[in-house]
């Protein structure tokens, strides 16, 4: 069975094309193209929609050109149901529907953070894994429960079952991207981007920060008022690599209490901030001295893509998931324990 998956949650508007033969599934394409906000600004959420829209063709062209298939071709579509930004998630609910509507397929809505958790866990083999989710807007611990949902399916249907994923931790203010991205933007930043804070840091040295880890939920934004207190007191460099260490250091208590209590023996790390090497780094420390395997995916897997949408559409059909094209809608407060 070959899927075709839309991403369009904030950002970035990505299709992927994915084919499943018995229990394995290929990724075919990963195509995407991403809305660039003006210096100094977040996203505009009309413009990131208007960019979506005037992005959606070209990008579904370039994925089915890169996949060898034909539209006709394929034979279930996928997209970013929730969460997200309202505007950015309409682009890819209207896309997908006329799409299966005009091929006659069926059409199954995805949950954004179970996508990025679900390619992880695939790609890399792993079974039973704890998941440390960091995105932009979210930043959680995951475990899964699939054994229960499975058994809950069987019993009553695709309607009816219980949640598929518990979170054991979550921020209680504002995701770990989201920290790096205000603070750089606040900073004055040429290019307000985390992966610019990432850069500076490997250049600076450490100095304490407020540190907030509350069982295994953790916030930032203590965090973030005392760094930006300190620009143009301290050099750039230092503010970041103390900003950087110290949110991470968060998650690593937090994920390491989290792998104490369940005994897990795999953990994986998925989302954008999941690209950041030393926190990889740390994290897999973490895990080995706990005795757990630790995994992360290749990069354009945990950046917001279709390919993971795809991937987790054909899991879902698999399951036996079956949806009501008219019926669907976006729902950009869809909470990953709320998945069923």
């Amino acid at each position: 069975m070959i899927c075709l998956g839309i991403e369009s949650t904030a950002h970035t508007l990505g299709v992927g094309i994915c084919k499943s033969s018995g229990k394995s599934i290929r990724v075919l394409a990963n195509e995407k193209s991403m809305y660039r906000p003006a210096a100094g600004q977040g996203i505009l959420p009309r413009a990131a929609a208007d960019h979506h829209g005037e992005n959606f063709l070209p990008v579904i062209s370039r994925a089915l050109a890169a996949a060898g298939v034909k539209a006709r071709e394929v034979d279930l579509f996928s997209f970013s149901q929730g969460p997200g930004i309202g505007q950015c998630l309409r682009v890819s609910c209207a896309g997908a529907k006329y799409l299966a509507s005009k091929y006659g397929k069926p059409l199954v809505g995805v949950n954004h953070c179970a996508a990025h958790l679900e390619i992880s866990r695939g790609l890399l083999g792993m079974k039973d894994p704890l998941y440390v989710y960091v995105s932009g807007a979210n930043t959680q611990l995951i475990v899964g429960n699939q054994a229960s949902a499975r058994k809950s399916r069987r019993q009553a249907g695709s309607s009816c079952c219980s949640p598929r994923y518990s979170v054991l931790g979550e921020t209680l203010d504002m995701g770990l991207g989201n920290l790096f991205d205000v603070f750089a933007r606040e900073a004055g930043f040429a290019y307000p981007h985390g992966s610019e804070v990432a850069r500076l840091a490997g250049k600076g040295e450490y100095f304490p920060l407020p540190y907030t880890v509350k069982g295994m939920n953790f916030a930032f934004a203590g965090l973030l008022t005392s760094a930006v207190r300190e620009v143009g007191r301290k050099k750039t460099e230092d503010i970041c690599n103390s900003l950087m260490e110290t949110a991470f250091a968060e998650l690593c208590e937090a994920a390491e209490r989290a792998l104490c209590l369940t005994g897990k023996k795999e953990v994986t790390v998925c989302g954008g901030v999941a690209q950041n090497a030393r926190f990889c780094e740390m994290l897999s420390l973490v895990a080995k001295e706990n005795g757990a395997r630790f995994g992360v995916v290749a990069p354009e897997y945990n950046a917001d893509n279709g390919a993971m949408i795809a991937y987790t559409g054909l899991l879902e059909h698999a399951s036996g998931k079956r949806e009501n094209i008219s019926a669907l809608a976006p729902n950009g407060y869809w909470r990953i324990d709320e998945v069923g």
